[in-house]
């Protein structure tokens, strides 16, 4: 019976077809909206199939042994995202102590990190203090005066971590930030991966982030956005895990017919307990290191918040839950663990972060403001408090007002409308070496260019434009969980800055949702490949435009590689490379 058959007979008083689907989903059919698959059992649903294996044939075609070639299809889960990650390795760590120069930030967060790993807080370091640094760091004392700093100190513990281990130079401090960002692309292959269930796809999403200009750069630089990231894409990992096992649980809860078939009940799917869920308390703490690497991290705890607590809703639904009791379930049965899980995990690790902080002496001669309830902080409505948490607080607050109301200009500040489109990328370094000096060939005319430019790589994020639309038509007139998914991390990750039209910010920021980006563009690739059952021309045809469109951004990844890493360019090319006059 079709759905207008079923319309007429219900407004006849006759029993309407309850498979039919409701006049909402009719009407917008016109723009594309096709609703969920009927075929598909509550089983398949809840837990969606793994695309199979590949044909070993292919290896064997070009002479493996059968069970080499096997063992490579079985493996391709882990050894795929492994050889992306090598690669994203040698990029990220090669000649990472060059330019051996204090670049951009790194005047600010690699003397904290190293203040913080020896002193437990932030110092004022002295004018010619990088300068000595890159002489000769074992002659630097380190200083005692505490030093006013705008953020939390975990992003600089990490970096601490690789001064600790090779010392105060370039390597060094920007040793950790180099890991993080090459285990992010192996974590993005595993995420990509879980979201699309095809290991092609997933290692497709981590390739792109390989071979962003931007995630490469930060990869390479010790600022606290990439450390930021790293623990945003594990949050969100963490997240996805815990979908899955929540989903496997009520998957297992509900009743299996005399065929062997699940089938959906509604009083299991309003009543079933989902268990603790350690993965979610394990995002809590990535959110809380996250938030205590930077404030911005806040956003993203109450946007993840949200989109756990909507998966529940989600899986209930499917198992049977009946229109608002999916929705009363989760508030009773879900929400109160998901709040505590994510909110006071969070908030404890960012406290935590603070301990050296709070250790230090409260008589001055500790960490900035640390004495302040004891000076300028007495009386008040608030002195039952501890003094180090009332202290605390007010260094937190002054550290408020100091970014809602920075407005001082900056050469290479940009308005957050322009991050999408590479409008205004930042310079971290730049000088013009002469023929024959830091790697300018000797028989150039004239001095050459050597830049390391914060910049993504052109053709991936013009791409990723287009990925998000079709991300957003996927997600409004699909009901794709996925798209919601990236859409919501891109959003939490770049809408917040549009809020501050006035506030001095800058395009790096926007690493924080890179990886987003890069599953944006894949599941346009995945679109792209054709469905399932597609031809085998179809296929054909799906495969060439997704590997054109690879080597088109893999061509532009390498052929912006010199302003990525600081490597010494005749001026001609360099100028050749400046596509759009803002980023000169």
């Amino acid at each position: 019976m079709t759905s207008t058959a079923s319309s007429t007979e219900a407004s006849q008083g006759q029993t309407a077809d309850p498979q039919a689907p409701p006049p909402w989903q009719r009407r917008l059919r016109r723009f594309g909206y096709v609703p969920g698959r009927r075929e598909a059992s509550v089983a398949e649903r809840l837990d969606p199939p793994w695309a199979g294996p590949a044909d070993p044939g292919l290896w064997t075609a070009i002479g493996l042994p059968y069970r080499l070639s096997a063992f490579l299809v079985r493996s391709a889960s882990w050894l795929g995202p492994l050889l992306i990650t090598l690669v994203a390795g040698i990029t990220r760590f090669w000649h990472l102590g060059s330019p051996k120069a204090v670049i951009f930030d790194e005047t600010y967060y690699a003397k904290d990190a190293w203040a913080l790993i020896h002193r437990g807080y932030e110092v004022s370091w002295g004018e010619q203090a990088n300068k000595q640094i890159l002489a000769d760091p074992s002659t630097v004392d380190i200083p005692t005066q505490a030093a006013y700093v705008v953020h939390p100190p975990v992003g600089k513990y990490v970096i601490g971590i690789g001064e600790w281990l090779f010392g105060l130079t370039p390597f060094g401090w920007r040793f950790m930030t180099a890991v993080l960002g090459t285990a992010s692309v192996w974590m993005l292959c595993r995420i990509g991966r879980r979201m699309f269930r095809s290991t092609f796809l997933g290692c497709f999403a981590g390739a792109l982030l390989t071979i962003d200009g931007l995630h490469l750069v930060m990869s390479r630089t010790a600022l606290l956005d990439l450390v930021l990231m790293f623990f945003v894409l594990a949050a969100f990992g963490c997240l996805l895990l815990d979908r899955d096992r929540a989903r496997a649980r009520l998957l297992a809860a509900l009743p299996v017919d005399a065929d062997g078939v699940v089938r959906a009940d509604a009083a299991v799917a309003e009543t079933a307990f989902l268990g603790w869920r350690p993965w979610r308390w394990a995002a809590g703490i990535c959110l809380g290191l996250a938030l205590g690497t930077k404030w911005n991290g806040l956003f993203v705890l109450a946007a993840f918040g949200v989109m756990t607590v909507l998966w529940d809703v989600g899986a209930r639904k499917v198992a049977g839950a009946r229109g608002g009791r999916a929705w009363l379930a989760m508030l009773v049965r879900d929400s109160p663990l998901a709040f505590l899980s994510l909110v006071p995990v969070a908030l404890a690790v960012y406290l935590a972060s603070w301990t050296a902080w709070i250790a230090s002496p409260d008589n001055g001669k500790g960490g900035y403001l640390r004495d302040w309830a004891k000076t300028a902080g007495q009386g008040g409505h608030f002195t039952w408090l501890p003094d180090w948490l009332r202290s605390l607080w007010h260094y937190e607050h002054e550290v408020y007002k100091f970014h809602v109301g920075l407005t001082d200009g900056h050469r290479y500040q940009s308005n957050a409308w322009s991050w999408m489109v590479d409008g205004r990328p930042v310079s971290y370094f730049y000088e013009s070496p002469p023929p024959g000096s830091d790697g300018c060939p000797s028989g150039t005319t004239g001095d050459c260019a050597r830049e390391v430019l914060a910049l993504g790589t052109p053709a991936l994020w013009w791409a990723a434009c287009a990925a998000l639309v079709y991300v957003l038509w996927r997600w409004v007139f699909r009901r794709d969980w996925r798209a919601g998914a990236i859409l919501g991390a891109v959003a939490i990750g770049w809408l917040p800055w549009l809020h501050y039209q006035e506030r001095t910010i800058f395009y790096f920021y926007a690493v924080v949702f890179v990886p987003f980006l890069c599953l944006a563009l894949t599941m346009l690739v995945g679109a792209v490949l054709g469905p399932a059952g597609a031809t085998e021309r179809r296929r054909t045809i799906g495969a060439t435009a997704a590997g054109v469109l690879f080597l088109l951004i893999a061509w532009n990844f390498v052929y912006f590689w010199p302003l990525y890493t600081g490597t010494a360019i005749p001026y001609g090319s360099w100028h050749d490379r400046m596509w759009l006059n803002s980023w000169i």
